[in-house]
C-alpha cells in the first residue's frame, strides 16, 4: 500500500446515509420523503410509523452516524490523514444537498463517497448515486461550481468489515446456556428486496439467480461461519435469511424471513439460534424493530433460546477499514499499484460502478460511475 496518509487528489470524505427521524413529528414528514413518488396515503404512512412511534419517533440511526463520524475523525487524526468528514442523508436531516452545498462553499473539490450499505444493490448502491445526482443538479442549478464525486467500492468483504461480526458471533454463543450453545444455528440476517432486484444486483456478468447481492452475503456468512469454527472449534450449521419485506405481497421477494426461519428450525429441534444482522452497518430500526422486537418475540414463543450479535456500528476496525480504504482510492487515483484488502472468495469489488450495473426500472441521472451524468 502506498503512503496510507497521502489522500490527494481527494479534499473531503462524505459519510452517506439513509437518515431517520429523531421526534415523533417527524415520523410522518420522513416516511414522505422514503416514499416520494408512490403515491402512498398519509393514513397508512402513519400505521407503517407505527415502529418508529414504539421507540419514541426517534430512529437510532443518527446518531449512530454521528458515533461513526467521531470514530473516523478520531482514527484519520491519529494516523495523520489531513481530510476532513462530513454527513449527509438521502431522507432526513442534514440532507444530502445542503452537505454538498457546504461542501462546495467550503472549497472541496474531489469529494470521496462512504455509503452506510456494504453490498451491491440498486437500493444499496445505485440509488445512492441517484441522490447525487439529484444533488448535484440542484447544486448546479444554483451556479455553484460542482465537486467532483467518487464512491468509495463494496466493503463487505474488507477484513474491518467481518472482524467485528465475527466477534459478536462468538460473543452471542457465549452468552447461551451451556446446554444449547455447541448446537445453535447461525441465521445471518439481511434485508430482503424483490428478487428481480437481486438477480439484476453488481455488473452484468454477475446477473442471474440472485445476482451480486446474494453472492456477497453468502461469501460473508461463509467466512464468519468458517472463522467461528476456527475459533471456537465447533461447526454451527447456518442459513442466509432476509427480514423487512416492505413490497406488495404479489411480487416475489428474498426469502425465508427470519420468523419464518425461526419455525423451521424450531420444528427441525435446533436447539437454539444467534441471528447475526450482516446486512446492516448499524443497529438501526430495522434491527431494532424487526430482530430485537418481532423475532425475538417469536423465539420466546417457540421457547428457542436466541441471541442477536452486533452489527459493526463505529466499532474502531471498522474506522480503520474506512481509512484504509481511501487510501486505497487515492493511490488508485494518482496512477499507482495497489493490491486491494479483501477477504473471501470474491475479491475486491470495482471501484467504479459499470454500465448496467444494479440497474434501475426507469433510468435516471446517476453519479459516480462509468455511467455518471456528471464526470
Amino acid at each position: 500500500m502506498p503512503d496510507a496518509r497521502d489522500v490527494s487528489p481527494y479534499d473531503a470524505l462524505l459519510l452517506l446515509s439513509f437518515g431517520g427521524p429523531e421526534g415523533p413529528d417527524d415520523v410522518v414528514p420522513f416516511l414522505e420523503n422514503v416514499t416520494r413518488g408512490r403515491g402512498i396515503p398519509k393514513e397508512r404512512l402513519k400505521e407503517v410509523g407505527q415502529h418508529y412511534f414504539l421507540f419514541g419517533g426517534v430512529s437510532p440511526i443518527n446518531d449512530q452516524n454521528r458515533a461513526l463520524l467521531d470514530a473516523l475523525r478520531k482514527d484519520f487524526a491519529e494516523h495523520g490523514l489531513d481530510l476532513p468528514v462530513y454527513w449527509g442523508n438521502r431522507n432526513w436531516a442534514p440532507y444530502l444537498t445542503d452537505t454538498l452545498r457546504e461542501m462546495v462553499r467550503d472549497g472541496r473539490r474531489r469529494i470521496l463517497v462512504l455509503a452506510t450499505s456494504a453490498y451491491a444493490s440498486y437500493s444499496g448502491c445505485r440509488q445512492y448515486r441517484e441522490n447525487l445526482a439529484d444533488a448535484l443538479a440542484a447544486l448546479e442549478a444554483e451556479g455553484l461550481e460542482l465537486p467532483k464525486v467518487d464512491k468509495l467500492r463494496h466493503y463487505f468483504n474488507h477484513p474491518g468489515f467481518l472482524e467485528p461480526m465475527i466477534d459478536g458471533v462468538i460473543r452471542s454463543l457465549a452468552e447461551l446456556p451451556e446446554d444449547v450453545r455447541d448446537g445453535a444455528h447461525l441465521a445471518f440476517s439481511t434485508h430482503s428486496i424483490p428478487t428481480a432486484s437481486a438477480d439484476t444486483s453488481g455488473p452484468v456478468e454477475e446477473h442471474g439467480d440472485g445476482g451480486a447481492y446474494v453472492k456477497q452475503h453468502l461469501d460473508v456468512a461463509q467466512q464468519i461461519a468458517d472463522a467461528v469454527r476456527e475459533r471456537t472449534g465447533v461447526d454451527h450449521p447456518w442459513q442466509l435469511v432476509y427480514q423487512s419485506r416492505s413490497g406488495a405481497p404479489h411480487i416475489p421477494w428474498l426469502e425465508p424471513d427470519i420468523c419464518d426461519h425461526l419455525d423451521e428450525r424450531h420444528a427441525a429441534g435446533a436447539p437454539a439460534v444467534v441471528i447475526a444482522p450482516i446486512g446492516f452497518v448499524s443497529d438501526h430500526m430495522e434491527v431494532l424493530y424487526d430482530l430485537d422486537t418481532e423475532a425475538k418475540a417469536r423465539a420466546e414463543e417457540l421457547g428457542l433460546p436466541m441471541r442477536r450479535s452486533a452489527t459493526v456500528g463505529a466499532d474502531p476496525r471498522f474506522a480503520a477499514s474506512i481509512r484504509e480504504l481511501v487510501a486505497e482510492r487515492a493511490a488508485v487515483e494518482r496512477g499507482q499499484d495497489v493490491t486491494p484488502c479483501a477477504l473471501g472468495a470474491l475479491g475486491a469489488s470495482h471501484n467504479l460502478c459499470p454500465v448496467g450495473c444494479c440497474p434501475a426500472r426507469a433510468p435516471r441521472p446517476v453519479a459516480a460511475g462509468a455511467d455518471s451524468t456528471y464526470a
